[in-house]
C-alpha cells in the first residue's frame, strides 16, 4: 500500500498521469509531446492491468485531461434537523451518503454544496461554516482520479423530500441508527462524526488532512 492508504499501483498510475498532463501542458515541441503521450499511455496500462477498466477508454479519457494537473473537488453538505443528519441514498450502488457531488468550473465552494443539497435531496440549504478538507482517494466510479472533500455544516431553509437521477431514497438519521451501508467512499464513518461534532460544538475549528 502506499502511504495515502490506497494500492500503490493507483498511486504510481495517478503520479504518472498527472506528470503527462501537466507536462504536455508544457511541452516545447513535437518531440516532449510524444513523450508525454507514452507516459499517459503507461499510466493508462498500469491502472488498467489492476482493473476492470480497459486501456482504450483510460487513455482516452486520459487524453481529455488538459492544463496542470490538480485534484478534484468534492463537495459534501451535513444538514440536521431535530439532531438528525440528512443522507440520500445513491442510485448508482444503493449506498446511503451525505448529499453531495463533484464541484463544477465556475462554482464558489458553498454555492457548490447548497446546489447539490438541493438536487440530490429536495431541500433548501445555506453553507453556514466548514467541517473539513479531507484528501479523498475514491476508490469507486471514478477511481482514477485524485479528489479532495469538502464538508460542509448547511442550515436547513426549506423545500420537501425528493429524490433525483441520482438517489432513491432521502431520510434523516441519529446518531444512534445511522444507515449500516455507505456508499463507498463519497461518505465515511469519519465524516458523519466529524459533522456530529461540528453541529454540537460551533466552536471547533475546522479539521484538514
Amino acid at each position: 500500500m502506499s502511504s495515502i492508504g490506497i494500492p500503490q499501483w493507483l498511486a504510481w498510475g495517478r503520479e504518472i498521469q498527472a506528470l503527462a498532463q501537466t507536462g504536455a501542458q508544457y511541452a516545447a515541441n513535437d518531440y516532449e509531446r510524444e513523450r508525454y503521450a507514452r507516459l499517459r499511455a503507461i499510466a493508462a496500462e498500469i491502472i488498467s492491468e489492476h482493473t476492470v477498466l480497459d486501456f482504450d477508454s483510460l487513455d482516452a479519457a486520459f487524453a481529455h485531461q488538459i492544463g496542470y494537473a490538480t485534484p478534484r473537488v468534492d463537495v459534501r453538505g451535513a444538514v440536521f434537523r431535530e439532531g438528525q443528519l440528512l443522507f440520500v441514498r445513491e442510485r448508482a450502488d444503493g449506498g446511503w451518503t451525505l448529499p453531495g457531488g463533484w464541484a463544477d468550473v465556475g462554482d464558489m465552494p458553498s454555492g457548490a454544496v447548497e446546489r447539490e443539497v438541493l438536487e440530490e435531496s429536495g431541500f433548501q440549504v445555506q453553507a453556514s461554516r466548514l467541517i473539513g478538507v479531507y484528501d479523498a482517494n475514491r476508490l469507486g466510479q471514478l477511481e482514477v482520479f485524485h479528489a479532495f472533500k469538502l464538508v460542509f455544516l448547511c442550515e436547513l431553509e426549506g423545500g420537501d423530500a425528493r429524490v433525483s437521477s441520482e438517489t432513491t431514497a432521502v431520510d434523516f438519521f441519529g446518531p444512534d441508527n445511522l444507515p449500516v451501508r455507505l456508499s463507498g467512499e463519497r461518505t465515511t464513518a469519519r465524516h458523519i462524526r466529524d459533522a456530529f461534532i461540528a453541529w454540537q460544538d460551533p466552536s471547533i475549528p475546522a479539521i484538514f488532512d
